[in-house]
């Protein structure tokens, strides 16, 4: 198999299914050797078995991405077994939706540990490999692709720690894109929109993004989004970072983020009785940021 990743090495979490295990599939198709990472090993030896059967690469890792120490083994793996790693795509995630009032401790540090940390773990370990590389002297054209979501960018009713934890990955990625561009390294984050596990467990979103029984085009097919990823990772993609593209179907879009505006400036320290009137005077110029998913 061939394609412009070919001789590419990529780590993708959580890639035993959905969105992870389309991704997994789609970069072999496009010549990458791809290190399937996911808890469930069953699952992840399944996309391995579909991927080698194809004529592709690609091997089982059961790393847990939420413990530091662990996670560095899905670094090691990707470099003793195929020589190399150019690629962390971050895709793990889980759900734990509640209304904020009723959201417990613990299904708070779930999300976390999954999405933001789990973010950071593996990553981390991908950089000390690369910034190694570089200081070396060795080339370096490295890509770390996060996945955040359009509840991170604008909320989610009845997904308070999913939306925080998304949005912490929005800010990470564009810290990350500043700080490590001098190792040859890009960051650009997705926000996919597909028909996955996750998506579908509500009913309501499960009929709204069913299979068309009509062979016309599957809108919401998770193989939609993978392409994206597949052209940020190849050579070409080196020259886009700190990006957050939405995705779903066949669009593609940058998700316009937080911006100063000019604002109202007294000149002095305000007093607490004029805010009214400068605050009116704001709100008067202000663009509405988009709705809040679900009000």
């Amino acid at each position: 198999m061939s394609g412009i990743c070919d001789g590419r090495v990529v780590i993708i979490t959580g890639a035993g299914g959905g969105l992870g295990a389309a991704h997994a599939r789609s970069f072999a198709s496009a010549g990458a050797s791809v290190i399937v990472n996911d808890i469930n090993a069953e699952a992840a030896q399944a996309v391995v078995d579909e991927i080698t059967a194809a004529g592709g690469k690609a091997v089982v890792n059961t790393s847990d991405i939420t413990h530091y120490d662990d996670s560095a083994n899905a670094v090691k793996q990707a470099i003793e077994t195929y020589g190399a790693l150019h690629v962390v795509v971050n895709n793990a995630g889980i759900n734990r939706d509640r209304m904020f009032a009723s959201l417990t401790e613990a299904d708070w540090d779930a999300i976390m540990a999954v999405h933001l940390k789990g973010h950071f773990c593996i990553s981390s370990h991908a950089v000390h490999y690369w910034r190694a590389e570089s200081k070396a002297g060795n080339p370096v054209d490295a890509r770390i692709i996060n996945t955040s979501s359009g509840a991170g960018l604008q909320g989610s009713i009845g997904q308070s720690n999913y939306a925080a934890a998304k949005a912490g990955i929005a800010a990470l990625t564009l810290n990350q894109a500043a700080e490590l561009g001098r190792y040859g390294i890009s960051v650009n984050a997705i926000t996919p929109a597909a028909r996955t596990g996750m998506t579908t467990a509500v009913e309501s979103m499960a009929t709204r993004m069913a299979k068309p029984e009509d062979g016309s085009f599957d809108y919401w097919a998770p193989e939609n989004v993978s392409p994206l990823l597949i052209w940020l990772a190849s050579e070409d993609g080196a020259k886009v970072s700190g990006r957050i593209f939405e995705c779903e179907g066949g669009k593609i879009s940058i998700a316009d983020g937080w911006r100063s505006t000019e604002g109202v400036d007294k000149g002095d320290r305000w007093q607490a009785e004029e805010i009214g009137k400068a605050m009116d005077e704001l709100l008067t110029k202000e663009v509405p940021a988009q709705k809040v998913y679900g009000t």
